[in-house]
């Protein structure tokens, strides 16, 4: 895919489905942002019928991982996010799509150099490239997608804690599969994408201590075509059910699962629009509540550097909305655990050491 720097007319279509999202976090240190309806100052007419603050002024530049703007999940969702943002505030904003990593610098410069007031980096593979474009521009405002590594005043981490929403699915998972067996395919091994794999390992467990959690680390957030193979090869073995936090990757894998006539859960985004008959669910990160709460603070003049933390009690992860094909037992189910997530009664792994404390050394991706 040829890198491409997009600018954006809108239409009227689009930005009636897209949704608003909460107000601003603030503060350099870890906090949680809500997602309901944001209340701000200014006399622009917001989508929801409020009114926003007025961005005219402003330029914001969305800069992709190598998923693509396209990907059906995490830059698709930023993207839709900040697209919210020019339809609420009138912000001028435009994305740079990454084709390898090697296009996160320049991709990031041309922003720079085109004096743009924020620009937002979609993942923590563009955290080296952020942090030095950042330390050479101090005059302007950068925010990045999970990665809390940069600790510059002008760098803003938007955070999630996606252990919480992997362990609602894990426990649909562990609710409806038939054979006892699922699979988790994996697109990057690392300390923020297995916090993926510890929640959802660990709420399939939960509901179904007979389980089997198959795994699989593609080791790319670009290649349907080894996510569908390993998907495959996850439902010779006997999976009903895989869950993906892959990326663009995690194409492959639902169409596996499409094409066997077996459940797939989506990452990131609702993506059961996929194939309304497979996802029966997905684990949901607000990416597009961050990056509008992230815009609306820089029209507001109060964002500030820092870790932004999006949790379950706030809105900012949760499971899909789309239900259509689970029970009312196992909704019921789900909506007990999340309470009791909220509520402290159940705490969710974040770490190696916490999972393997409560579940021993069953997940094989750290």
């Amino acid at each position: 895919m040829k890198k491409k720097i997009l600018s954006v007319v809108l239409c009227a279509a689009v930005i009636a489905s897209m949704t608003a999202c909460g107000g601003s976090s603030s503060g350099t240190t870890e906090t949680a942002a809500a997602g309901g309806a944001a209340e701000t100052a200014g006399n622009e007419e917001k989508s929801d019928g409020g009114t926003a603050a007025d961005g005219s002024d402003f330029k914001i530049g969305l800069i992709t991982d190598v998923g693509g703007v396209n990907d059906g999940s995490f830059n698709q969702s930023a993207w839709e996010g900040l697209q919210t943002a020019m339809a609420d505030m009138g912000v001028e904003a435009n994305y740079l799509e990454s084709s390898t990593d090697a296009d996160y610098a320049p991709n990031i410069e041309t922003f720079v150099d085109e004096d743009y007031d924020l620009i937002i980096s979609v993942g923590y593979m563009l955290a080296d490239a952020t942090r030095a474009a950042a330390e050479a521009n101090p005059d302007t405002n950068f925010a990045i997608i999970d990665d809390a590594t940069i600790d510059l005043d002008n760098v803003t981490c938007l955070m999630f804690r996606q252990e919480q929403a992997s362990y609602l699915v894990g426990y649909v998972a562990g609710l409806v599969t038939e054979s006892d067996n699922i699979g988790f395919v994996l697109g990057m091994s690392n300390e923020t994408m297995n916090q993926f794999g510890y929640g959802y390992v660990g709420g399939a467990i939960d509901a179904n201590p007979d389980i089997k959690v198959q795994q699989f680390n593609v080791n790319s957030f670009s290649d349907s075509a080894t996510g569908k193979t390993m998907t495959n090869t996850a439902i010779t073995n006997g999976a009903d059910v895989v869950f993906h936090a892959a990326g663009a990757t995690g194409l492959g894998v639902i169409e596996a699962c499409q094409e066997a006539g077996v459940y797939a859960i989506g990452v990131d985004s609702d993506q059961s629009s996929i194939a309304p008959e497979t996802v029966i669910t997905s684990a949901m990160k607000r990416v597009d509540n961050a990056v509008y709460d992230t815009v609306e603070s820089l029209i507001n003049g109060t964002l500030e550097g820092g870790i932004h933390t999006y949790d379950l009690a706030a809105g900012g992860v949760d499971i899909a909305p789309t239900q259509d094909l689970l029970s009312d037992e196992v909704i019921a189910a789900v909506d007990e655990v999340k309470a009791q997530i909220i509520s402290g009664e159940i705490v969710v792994p974040v770490t190696r050491e916490e999972f393997e404390a409560s579940y021993g050394d069953v997940y094989e991706l750290d």
